[in-house]
């Protein structure tokens, strides 16, 4: 009579109880296994019969449970399956091998081993694997400095070989995150290479991506378009280069507000072409700044100090940094070289370059020349002392040639005042 599955375990119960007894029986009766019988002998094992049907049962009771967890994958071949395994042998059938079960504490050969489970990755681990473990150090989630980042990106190491200021970009939160994100080989080494072409060396790269870091977000068709623009306006290689050079964020500003920036210093100043194109050469941050200061000071030279507009053009075309200067330091410098050293507008607008000079030091020449009685400034009396050299040479040759007096005769001056 067959046994279902669930009657196996009640039933495999009591013939382990059974089974047990029956061999404590034959254990007197026979020696046990591995008992020494001769010398230098040792007998087999014995397998009695209540033991081979103990392992029966048991393999029995594994076939059936196994077989009946996959009961839903096919039930009509596990209900023969579990029949034919729950079979009680007859008495002439001979029992079949049993399979040596191995022991937790015995050894796994090699090939085993490839199949054993891999480790949970909450599984714990003993102190001596944990002090095995090596891990990098995790990036911090909030910091003030990519100095803890330049270990962990290619991109930032590279722009310090570059030459690049980190420490000036991470002021700039925005730019540290740019530059995070960045990859160097698509979208930092384009830039590096147009900038390479358009005239900008080596050693020129590092201040000038520290400044302008925002470039590597900029479209690399739109720089170029804005080159070609620049190109179309008859400047040279050399004079783009130097501009961009000189205004790192030139290239940042579309073609339309170079254009427009162009045509209001050439209406404003009525300049032509040419000295258009010369004056931003010279300063092309006109093109890249803010238009307000050269309005003020435009207005500051013609009702305040009382130049022409030729006077004006003149002198901006000299040293345009007077366009952007501060407005007091003119107001100040005007009034001391027209007021108190009385030279005149028209000495004044010939050399213009006193406007780029400290204060302090018109001050101090003036002073010392008016103590050795030598300060003439008119051009049609002897002796006569240019603006130009007053404003331009080194003390050396200021004392040696015009005020002939010894360097050290002007210090003490200096200390007397």
């Amino acid at each position: 009579m067959a046994l279902s599955a669930r009657q196996i375990p009640r039933w495999f119960n009591s013939v382990k109880l059974s089974s047990f007894v029956t061999a404590m029986q034959l254990g007197k009766r026979f020696p046990r296994a591995g008992k020494t019988l001769l010398h230098g002998v040792s007998a087999q094992p014995q397998m009695s019969s209540g033991n081979c049907f103990l392992q029966w049962g048991f393999k029995a009771y594994r076939t059936s449970s196994l077989r009946n967890s996959s009961q839903s994958a096919n039930p009509s071949r596990q209900e023969i399956g579990s029949a034919q395994s729950t079979l009680l042998p007859s008495v002439n059938e001979q029992t079949p091998k049993t399979q040596k079960i191995p022991s937790l504490d015995s050894e796994l050969p090699l090939e085993a081993l490839d199949d054993l489970p891999s480790l949970a990755p909450l599984q714990p681990v003993s102190e001596e694997e944990a002090i095995q473990i090596i891990a990098d150090p995790p990036l911090p989630p909030d910091t003030f400095t990519l100095r803890d980042y330049v270990d962990h990106s290619e991109t930032l190491q590279k722009l310090v070989h570059l030459g690049v200021d980190l420490s000036k970009i991470e002021k700039h939160p925005e730019a540290a995150n740019l530059l995070l994100r960045l990859d160097f080989e698509k979208d930092i080494k384009q830039i590096l290479m147009f900038l390479k072409d358009l005239g900008i060396e080596d050693n020129q790269l590092g201040p000038y991506l520290t400044k302008n870091y925002a470039i590597f977000s900029e479209d690399l068709e739109n720089l170029k378009t804005r080159v070609a623009y620049l190109q179309s306006k008859n400047f040279s290689k050399a004079q783009i280069a130097q501009m961009v050079r000189n205004a790192p964020f030139l290239l940042s500003f579309s073609v339309e507000r170079l254009d427009n920036r162009l045509g209001f210093f050439q209406k404003e100043l009525e300049l032509s072409v040419k000295k258009t194109r010369d004056l931003v050469v010279r300063l092309p941050r006109l093109l890249t700044g803010s238009l307000e200061p050269v309005k003020e000071n435009m207005k500051v030279y013609r009702l305040e100090l009382g130049f022409k507009h030729n006077e004006i053009q003149h002198m901006i075309t000299r040293v345009p940094k007077m366009l952007t200067a501060n407005k007091r330091k003119l107001t100040e410098t005007f009034n001391y070289v027209h007021n108190v050293m009385n030279i005149p507008h028209h000495l004044i607008v010939r050399f213009p370059q006193v406007f780029n000079t400290r204060l302090f030091k018109v001050k101090e020449r003036h002073l010392f020349l008016t103590y050795l009685g030598r300060a003439q400034y008119d051009p049609t009396k002897p002796n006569y002392i240019s603006l130009d050299k007053f404003v331009s040479i080194p003390d050396e040759i200021f004392c040696e040639e015009i005020a002939k007096a010894s360097v050290q005769d002007f210090e003490k001056f200096l200390k007397t005042l």
